[in-house]
């Protein structure tokens, strides 16, 4: 285990180089990988696993489509395909990568499966930190770990696939066996994790929560939403408000900002967006901190996770969804985006 310093806090960091694939291997040679959900996340770690030499398989309900996207990916009904409940009896370590929704629906069916010194895994603090609202609660005689890659499950597989991995934390909520710690850690660097990096279960899914309905997407798609109606109700086109909101940060400025920090990126753009990007960072801080604050405070009373399963266990919350997305996709911005996207070098040379 490594130890780096940011700006004065010591952090611990787990790379291949210090807990190697061999030693993952090792730790999980005698274990039994059931991956309950075979969503983008579940599929992205079941057959990274299996590539690396993991035993896996796979509980899922037959007949829908991820029951035969498992099959379209080589996973065989009777041998390495079951239900859910069958999985969860065959598993060593039982992985509830379900919705959260689904999680707290299914767990009645799973817990009965659960055997003395089992491993149950997650790669979401939710139905742990939340207990009390989906009812998920372990039984004492089950190690409970956690490994949540920072990233959807198409770039856990798709980094994996280019070689270069994706960071996640990695938890103990319970260590029933004494040996939960190296098997969340096998179990993080047989996914193709790039490091990993030690967290609680509550602190991943506070941060979670936050960071989706911030950052990186709800205050994110709002920001750019405010900022192209401005530029179209002073008289911009369309596409011209549409490249200096989304396609110059999307195509351009947040690859260098991801390979070179912030401060890299100011320094090699003009002196004009140099100067009214400091003038402005601070205004848009301060006038966001205070919605921050009362999203934190929200997801971290559960008020927020309440909203999120009462939403996704309605009978018609697929319906509502889509009239949702659809009133996103019909925005002109995004209109303007389909549109734009065509005329990307890459795209037409595919036409």
């Amino acid at each position: 285990m490594a130890q780096i310093n940011i700006a004065g806090t010591m952090e611990e960091v787990i790379t291949p180089e210090e807990f190697s694939l061999a030693k993952a291997q090792e730790v999980l040679k005698n274990e039994t990988v059931a991956m309950l959900g075979y969503g983008v996340q579940g599929q992205g770690q079941a057959l990274n696993m299996r590539d690396n030499g993991v035993r896996i398989i796979i509980g899922q309900r037959e007949g829908g489509a991820s029951w035969d996207k498992a099959v379209a990916d080589g996973f065989v009904p009777g041998e390495t395909l079951f239900s859910v409940e069958e999985a969860a009896s065959q598993g060593t370590i039982v992985a509830c990568l379900l919705s959260d929704a689904g999680q707290k629906d299914m767990w009645p069916r799973i817990k009965p499966h659960l055997q003395e010194g089992n491993a149950l895994y997650f790669s979401h603090g939710f139905s742990i930190a939340y207990k009390e609202q989906s009812g998920v609660i372990p039984p004492e005689n089950v190690d409970v770990i956690l490994i949540a890659p920072k990233g959807a499950g198409r770039t856990v597989r798709a980094n994996f696939l280019a070689g270069s991995g994706i960071n996640s934390s990695m938890a103990v909520f319970q260590d029933y066996t004494g040996n939960a710690r190296d098997r969340v850690t096998a179990l993080g660097i047989s996914i193709g994790s790039g490091y990993l990096f030690p967290t609680t279960f509550e602190n991943e899914v506070f941060s979670d929560l936050t960071g989706e309905r911030g950052v990186l997407m709800g205050a994110l798609a709002g920001i750019m939403e405010a900022q192209y109606n401005t530029l179209r109700k002073n008289g911009h086109s369309p596409s011209e408000a549409f490249n200096e909101t989304v396609e110059e940060l999307t195509q351009s400025l947040i690859g260098l900002v991801g390979a070179n920090g912030m401060d890299w990126m100011y320094a090699n753009c003009s002196t004009t967006a140099q100067r009214g990007a400091l003038d402005w960072k601070g205004r848009f801080r301060d006038a966001v901190s205070p919605v921050f604050d009362e999203l934190y405070e929200r997801v971290k009373t559960g008020v927020e996770t309440k909203i999120v399963l009462d939403a996704n266990s309605a009978p018609d919350y697929r319906e509502k969804l889509e009239k949702e997305l659809d009133e996103m996709r019909n925005m002109e911005m995004w209109q303007a985006g389909t549109v734009l996207r065509s005329l990307r070098p890459e795209r037409r040379k595919k036409n």
